[in-house]
């Protein structure tokens, strides 16, 4: 069992940025791989970027590259999400997951987080 909680959702003016993070209990986060995904209203969640358990592999998707960077700091169990010059198609509530592997398939992912909701204002 793996318990997730994001923070540092917020709302910001398109170019500003954001800092979510992902705290994990109940078991040590370097054994999994964690992904961020995103949900706008009325859209499918989608994938945003992933960091695998040992933090020497990372993929984001093509909307955010150059923009946000996932890191991971095993010692304090958390992972990041830096999101630079937000744009307001960034708009959505943001999710992190647990998988056991580094995979973008959402459906491989067991353990989510409740999500922290992230507005861009044009």
């Amino acid at each position: 069992q793996v318990q997730l909680v994001e923070s540092g959702g917020g709302l910001v003016q398109a170019g500003g940025s954001l800092r979510l993070s992902c705290s994990a209990s109940g078991r040590t986060i370097s054994s999994v791989a964690i992904g961020w995904f995103r949900q706008a209203p009325e859209k499918e969640r989608e994938f945003v970027a992933i960091i695998a358990g040992s933090g020497d592999i990372t993929y984001s998707a093509d909307s955010v590259k150059g923009r946000f960077t996932i890191s991971r700091d095993n010692a304090k169990n958390t992972v990041f999400l830096q999101m630079n010059n937000l744009k307001p198609e960034d708009t959505a509530a943001y999710y992190c997951a647990a998988s056991p592997v580094a995979v973008v398939d959402i459906s491989l992912y067991d353990y989510w987080g409740q999500g922290t909701q992230v507005t861009v204002s044009s």
